[in-house]
């Protein structure tokens, strides 16, 4: 592995003395390697959440986190990694909403911030509290676009690409990987920001359809997800249905993530939940208040909430029944048609969750 000269100033100011725990994301060395040695074939590449997970996740990894917080991302995967008891993970995404509870259950020691809630659900006092505690480490700091442009240039083989993403904020000051430098095609005074190239370990990627090879067709925002399967050192990807190579070929306009990227294929109904998936299914939004304003509030009830919701149901199909069952299915889709302009008679009213008023259903 090559030796790395980070951002001294971040260093110190993010008390980080061992510099180790950082290489992995930048080792342009170790990922050339992997990507090399990847096999081009095509072959059968399904197997089981269960066994993507206990296979692909090594404890210490680089996780990236996909989709958009709870849009097409592939939670339920999170759960499963929950649930084996991986340690020591790093997480990186943009955003990283998913960084938060699986800090709370051990599994994520090391976070790459770039930002973690969910929005008018609530603010997310367990990340502040996991830091706090000292079980949630901060290595760095970032912008989504300073992740993405990490991201793209692992994606397009550079060293890393130079910006003006975080160049006003004192984002810069708290993430080692960066370093202000001149615009050396300017003359004049020109500071830029350069972003290394960023690797990650490991991928979950939760598509619409897919094949047994690994080609994935994405439908609604990409985000980041092509590029991160590009970066990543090991791709799986999961999927609402597995369908025949040719209906990917003939069928599917758009964005295809190519089967020489991914490593295991999944089939995995309603993986993004509890997110949303576009063209599928909308998402609970008691679920999000019911975690961060009673789960998030303190330690006791964010172990009972991961208790009765990830560590109570063995997958998807059992979250699905504690979400309301057939009755939930039915009501997502229709919010989810109606959210893309493809139903208008639907009424986005529910019951919001408050802690003094659980009207104990999720759609």
């Amino acid at each position: 592995m090559a030796i790395f000269d980070y951002n001294k100033e971040a260093l110190a100011n993010l008390k980080i003395e061992d510099t180790s725990i950082l290489d992995r994301l930048v080792d342009f060395e170790t990922a050339r390697k992997v990507h090399l040695s990847k096999e081009r074939a095509k072959k059968d590449k399904r197997i089981s959440l269960k066994e993507a997970v206990a296979e692909f996740v090594s404890d210490g990894d680089v996780v990236l986190d996909t989709g958009f917080g709870y849009v097409r991302t592939c939670i339920q995967s999170h759960f499963e990694i929950m649930r084996q008891k991986k340690k020591n993970l790093q997480m990186i995404g943009a955003p990283n909403t998913n960084q938060s509870y699986m800090s709370f259950a051990g599994c994520v020691y090391y976070s790459h911030s770039s930002y973690t809630g969910a929005e008018m659900r609530g603010t997310d006092k367990n990340y502040k509290r996991m830091m706090l505690q000292g079980r949630l480490k901060v290595v760095s700091e970032w912008s989504h676009g300073g992740v993405g442009q990490g991201l793209k240039a692992a994606q397009l083989g550079c060293p890393g690409v130079l910006s003006k993403q975080m160049l006003a904020s004192d984002i810069v000051k708290y993430n080692p990987y960066l370093k202000v430098i001149q615009n050396p095609i300017k003359q004049d005074p020109d500071p830029a920001v350069f972003i290394p190239a960023l690797y990650p370990d490991i991928v979950f990627i939760h598509a619409q359809v897919a094949d047994k090879y690994g080609n994935a067709w994405l439908y609604g925002p990409t985000v980041n997800d092509v590029a991160g399967a590009a970066a990543s050192k090991k791709v799986v990807i999961t999927a609402e249905e597995i369908v025949p190579e040719l209906d990917i070929r003939y069928n599917r306009k758009g964005t295809i993530i190519p089967f020489f990227y991914a490593d295991a294929v999944v089939e995995l109904p309603y993986g993004a939940l509890p997110g949303s998936m576009p063209g599928c299914y909308y998402w609970p939004r008691q679920w999000w208040e019911k975690l961060m304003r009673l789960g998030g509030s303190s330690d006791e009830n964010m172990g009972k909430f991961l208790d009765e919701w990830v560590f109570g149901t063995k997958d998807q199909i059992e979250f699905v029944e504690k979400l309301g069952g057939a009755k939930w299915m039915i009501e997502a889709r229709r919010q989810t048609k109606a959210a893309e302009g493809d139903n208008e008679d639907i009424d986005f009213a529910y019951q919001e969750y408050r802690v003094d008023n659980d009207p104990g259903i999720y759609y």
